[in-house]
């Protein structure tokens, strides 16, 4: 009687899908990480954020406390939408709301930054993968202080939202689910009930996301990343056409630029995408996230709330306009600052420690 032996081809398909599954529970981890640390973040800085909101004075203060408030809850819907409620409201003009939604733009980069520090071990993925990050935070700041000063001086966002708000008029309220929340943020918010302190929750949140991020990085290398990199670089990211296309539509269908600008944050660390493919996906998740706050403000029936959530809109739209066809200026920018952040340990700490103390100042110069 012969003993039975398994088809070796049998055994690669079994292993396939070992591998697929455990990469798509990496992936779920990935996610939950992230859903975790904004809702750590949202516990420990919302009602921070709409005080700051409602102190703005000036266009310039409007920028920074946009840019404070966005880094503490992680979530430019969240703060557009806070934004469109205070106008609706009546506390807040749209000359001044206008500054705090470019500033919005900056704050919504951390996280993906974050992400890029789980490759700080590997010199080369940390450099692929911190110009990934960064480069969202290079374009929203190029051009808020490109437009910033042109608004100022003539109202091209508002002018063009309030056209948009005209065109629509008496639009009613309109809610879209997210399909990534209804699946990671029970979990998450069964979590923070249990455990209602920040600090535990955001290290949980870490500590889950460098682990799910490595082990990621381990599933993807060798043939895996081979048969991803043909399927991204022939279907998914072709063109800059197809790059925008995706980031709009993944972002306005789980309304999170932070999880899907940083789902590619690793996908550049291993040589899948470049930067170059990153960059309009970026421009793409822009467009995408301001889709939340159009929604929310048709259900406010006030005119102003319409104008400033489409003034989101505009402001991206204009900023895409000026700087993707100078799109080399951004890119050299976050290849540069990568390139010496890779360099040794002493100027990755150096590079982090700027970053950190960005978001310090802010707050600094909002107390003062």
């Amino acid at each position: 009687m012969t003993e039975w032996t398994p088809d070796p081809t049998h055994r690669t398909w079994l292993l396939a899908l070992v591998r697929t599954l455990y990469f798509l529970l990496l992936l779920y981890l990935f996610f939950f990480s992230i859903e975790l640390m904004s809702q750590a973040f949202k516990m420990a800085g919302r009602g921070f954020a709409e005080q700051l909101l409602n102190t703005t004075a000036d266009p310039l203060a409007g920028l920074i406390i946009g840019f404070l408030a966005t880094s503490l809850i992680q979530s430019s819907s969240t703060t557009t939408t806070i934004v469109v409620g205070l106008v609706a409201s009546e506390v807040l003009t749209i000359p001044l709301a206008i500054p705090i939604i470019m500033g919005a733009n900056i704050g919504t980069t951390t996280t993906n930054t974050i992400v890029s520090i789980g490759h700080v071990t590997r010199p080369r993925e940390f450099e692929r993968a911190f110009a990934a990050s960064t480069v969202h935070d290079f374009f929203n700041i190029l051009a808020a202080l490109t437009i910033l000063p042109i608004e100022l001086l003539f109202h091209p966002v508002e002018r063009m939202a309030r056209f948009m708000e005209e065109a629509f008029a008496g639009a009613g309220g309109l809610g879209l689910a997210s399909p990534l929340k209804a699946i990671v943020g029970p979990p998450a918010e069964v979590l923070t009930s249990r455990l209602p302190y920040e600090i535990p929750l955001v290290a949980i949140a870490l500590a889950i996301l460098f682990v799910s991020l490595n082990q990621m990085m381990t599933v993807m290398r060798g043939a895996v990343l081979d048969r991803m990199s043909g399927l991204f670089d022939r279907v998914l990211f072709r063109n800059d056409a197809a790059s925008f296309a995706l980031g709009a539509v993944m972002t306005a269908s789980v309304q999170s630029s932070s999880a899907t600008t940083s789902l590619v944050v690793p996908l550049a660390g291993t040589g899948v995408l470049t930067l170059r493919q990153i960059f309009p996906y970026t421009l793409g998740a822009n467009i995408g996230t301001t889709i939340t706050a159009i929604l929310a403000s048709f259900a406010t029936g006030s005119a102003a709330a319409v104008t400033i959530a489409f003034a989101h809109l505009s402001f991206n739209m204009l900023g895409i306009v000026i700087f993707y066809p100078i799109r080399a200026v951004p890119i050299w920018m976050a290849e540069t600052v990568a390139s010496f952040a890779a360099r040794n340990k002493g100027k990755s700490a150096a590079v982090i420690g700027v970053y950190i103390a960005l978001h310090i100042l802010p707050i600094l110069y909002v107390i003062l």
